[in-house]
């Protein structure tokens, strides 16, 4: 028998503003919100529902491959995903339960440490909370325990090894070039196998100094790289054939890749469908087997024995001085720039958290019986932040009854520990340069846990740390030095209660807002609040009070905002915030505001204020760039407007044009642009759009050869396309929905860039199995409107390329 496993390694880092906890929009990731957002589109979705396509190319079974193979999700990913894209998160839970039913209890999910920190280079205490942490959150949600634990950049050393065995993991998964030696059975000769030279179709057991051991799969080497970096995913049964070759000369061996996940989808389009097409093709071969680690091991435990190459990894051709030194390794994509600057940024964040360790135990040594055992513990708050949740962790840990400043005071403390474990993610370091987003995030982290260190003591660490920050030299002359770093992209993105407020007052401007709302992780309820017009002018006055939902702080505050038009927004905030304050400043800011006299209202805000010190630059960036547009939708309809009459006008001339062969005027090609492109968005984002209007948008930017937004306007079709699925998914019935929906996706012919409409054939395949039965059985009967939903919905069929009779055949068979 051939046993052959494929293991996708599925990893972001954690991308939410520190602040806010919530990822804010990232323009890079256009025409989606962000990067994990795209990244689910692309590969985490069509993972869970991925399509079996025919010799024609059309789809005739959709799988969730996560039940066929192993894997590892981060666990703040995951949280993620059970946030902002439910479906796809219960899809990967269900992955599990199943692959549980079919591999004798031995599911496909391994565990991951809690942040994607390389375990060697972090200190023992936080190793310890860091697999600990990721255990717990693995229990959580695939209820179970894990038997198999994958390390971030499959960075190792012994001491890592004994912790995760003393943690209960049976196994985890390394590079072959991080094997040093093996001993076969009966022998007391080590044989060197250092520089990739394992056999990879066996399981190994390394002996670890404490008298424990664990179980090593050492993946086969050249066949990753092939899936992850060749065009081994143009084809899979290609790939099947790949897989059955390397376990053919031997018995009952395993033949195993890992990859990251990211590959099936995002680093290579349709690579779900191709992992989809290579397990279906070994599925069907009588003489192998689809397993996952677990239940290979199981019953073929390791007789063999292994040692391992220390503080190695599975990217860095160094060890691990990727992620603390210049060791040369980076991504080639900026010839001559040096990565100095690892080493000085690993060595100020350690100073950082030995800092605020000391700082940690001092603030809570009178109040909570052992911080170092209650931060373990605090992964059960992390995991379930409801406050009857939150009130039994205090419960469990506090000396005494706490008071509620006392309460609020841990609960920092906790945070300010959660972030100096999360600013060692390790893309912080993996790219080309110190201004990078993921460096960023990590500093951002970092100075997160200065402003809860100073909250904690009157103690700031800021400068410090920025000094020695300061020794990592940045490739980019504008920042010069880590310093450079800060002071631009960090530090002002710092938030505290008072910004909240500013924010709120600011935004209430455009959008009604309850009495209560949320912005991020912050709870803000209006107390009271007036407001007034004056033209386009408009004043709000409010007075709120702020809650981090996190740990409890709270401030009220009086603040008030200016909309004198356009994008001049003016804005105060005051933490004094009783009632009787809040009257006096509304009647120093109305009473010029009421005559009209928006100068003097601007100078009343900085001698109410002393400096009115907000504007647009002061908001959250997605709130900024919605209130953006609403501010500049006037301007641009206006614009368009323009260009439309223009357009309209000459449009006569640029035929007669057209016909004598002689080159249109770029202004009028600008303007057609302009206004066909417009048009096209609109009409894409009606509730139902025209299908006509639509054709005939396309072929005059056909005609014209129009430049048009065709990620935008792709983005557009698709997120139309979903919604309307979602309605027919609710009202199957609904001929017109069908038709419609058919009618958009051969629209998508004029666009060069691809649509992706796996929801909707996804809704569509699921109709099959519900509807289509019922309606069949109707029509058998006689009844002409099931006919007519038969015959549309064959055509809708067709569209998306599902072949209808085929799948029929594989459900009637299953």
């Amino acid at each position: 028998m051939k046993y052959v496993c494929i293991h996708g390694h599925f990893y972001q880092p954690p991308r939410e503003n520190p602040w806010l906890e919530v990822v804010e929009l990232e323009d890079s990731a256009y025409p989606y919100h962000d990067w994990n957002e795209r990244i689910t589109a692309e590969c985490y979705g069509p993972n869970a529902w991925s399509r079996i396509l025919d010799a024609r190319g059309r789809i005739i079974r959709i799988v969730n491959n996560y039940a066929w193979i192993s894997f590892d999700f981060g666990p703040t990913l995951l949280r993620w995903l059970e946030q902002e894209a439910p479906d796809v998160y219960r899809a990967i839970l269900a992955a599990d339960r199943e692959g549980c039913e079919r591999f004798d209890g031995h599911g496909p999910a391994i565990a991951h440490p809690y942040h994607h920190v390389i375990l060697p280079l972090a200190n023992e205490r936080d190793r310890h909370t860091e697999l600990l942490w990721g255990i717990r959150d693995f229990e959580y949600r695939f209820g179970r325990r894990p038997e198999g634990i994958w390390l971030p950049e499959t960075a190792v050393d012994l001491a890592t090894l004994d912790r995760i065995a003393q943690m209960g993991i049976a196994f985890t998964i390394l590079a072959p070039h991080q094997a040093a030696a093996v001993r076969a059975p009966g022998f007391s000769g080590w044989q060197d196998v250092s520089g990739g030279r394992v056999d990879p179709t066996r399981p190994y057991r390394v002996q670890l100094p404490s008298g424990r051991s664990i179980v090593v799969f050492f993946y086969d080497g050249p066949l990753s790289r092939d899936v992850a970096f060749g065009d081994l995913l143009n084809d899979g049964r290609l790939l099947a054939a790949r897989l059955l070759a390397a376990a053919s000369d031997s018995t009952d061996r395993l033949a195993h890749i890992a990859t990251d996940g990211e590959t099936y989808g995002h680093h290579h389009r349709f690579g779900d469908m191709a992992l989809a097409a290579a397990l279906a093709a070994l599925q069907a071969e009588p003489d192998a087997r689809v397993v996952t680690y677990g239940s290979y091991l199981a019953t073929h435990p390791p007789t063999w024995e292994a040692q391992i190459v220390e503080q190695t990894s599975w990217s860095c051709a160094h060890g691990i001085e990727r992620w603390r030194s210049n060791c040369g390794c980076n991504t080639g994509a900026h010839p001559g720039w040096t990565q100095e600057w690892r080493g000085p940024l690993r060595e100020a964040l350690d100073w950082l958290r030995d800092a605020v360790a000391a700082l940690y135990e001092r603030a809570l040594s009178t109040l909570v019986r052992d911080p170092w055992a209650a931060r373990d513990d605090y992964i059960e708050v992390i995991l379930d932040r409801s406050p009857q949740n939150v009130r039994r962790f205090l419960d469990r840990w506090q000396t005494r009854a706490l008071e509620p400043e006392e309460r609020i005071r841990v609960l920092e403390a906790l945070e300010m520990q959660r972030y100096a474990l999360r600013m060692y993610s390790s893309d912080a370091w993996f790219f080309d340069e110190l201004s990078g987003l993921e460096t960023i995030q990590a500093l951002q982290a970092a100075a997160r846990v200065i402003q809860i260190a100073e909250e904690l003591s009157e103690t700031s660490l800021e400068n410090e740390f920025v000094e020695r920050l300061a020794r990592a030299p940045s490739n980019i002359q504008q920042y010069r030095d880590g310093r450079g770093v800060w002071e631009r992209l960090v530090r002002p993105a710092r938030v505290e209660l008072a910004n909240v407020a500013a924010h709120y007052s600011l935004s209430a401007l455009f959008e009604d807002y309850p009495e209560r709302t949320s912005i991020g992780c912050f709870e803000i309820e209006r107390l009271e609040g007036t407001a007034q017009r004056a033209g386009r002018a408009h004043l709000f006055v409010t007075r709120v009070r702020v809650t981090c939902t996190l740990t409890g702080r709270n401030q009220s505050f009086i603040s008030a905002a200016l909309h004198l038009g356009d994008h001049n927004l003016v804005g105060g905030v005051e933490p004094d915030g009783t009632p009787e304050r809040f009257a006096q400043l509304w009647d120093i800011l109305n009473e010029p505001f009421a005559r009209a006299d928006l100068a003097e209202t601007v100078r009343a805000f900085d001698r109410a204020f002393g400096r009115a010190e907000y504007s647009l630059r002061s908001l959250f960036k997605d709130e900024q760039r919605k209130l953006l547009e609403i501010i500049l939708n006037a301007t641009l309809s206006q614009a368009e407007d323009l260009y439309r009459h223009l357009y309209e006008d000459s449009q006569p001339l640029m035929r007669f044009l057209l016909d004598l062969g002689v080159p249109i005027p770029r202004a009028f090609l600008t303007a057609a642009e302009v206004t066909v492109n417009a048009e096209l968005r609109r009409r894409l984002s009606e509730p139902r759009p025209p299908f006509e209007t639509l054709t005939l948008l396309f072929e005059e930017a056909e005609r014209w050869q129009l430049q048009l937004d065709h990620a935008g306007l792709a983005y557009a079709l698709q997120e139309t396309m979903e919604s309307l699925a979602q309605e027919w998914d609710d009202r199957p019935d609904d001929l017109e929905l069908i038709e419609i929906l058919t009618g958009l996706v051969r629209l998508a012919s004029h666009l060069h860039e691809p649509v992706n409409t796996w929801r909707v054939q996804n809704v569509a395949y699921e109709l099959i199995q519900r509807e289509l039965p019922k309606q069949r059985w109707q029509a058998q009967r006689g009844d002409p409107a099931a006919h007519e939903w038969i015959e549309r919905f064959r055509a809708l069929c067709d569209a998306f390329w599902l072949a209808l009779d085929e799948i029929e055949k594989s459900l009637t068979a299953a």
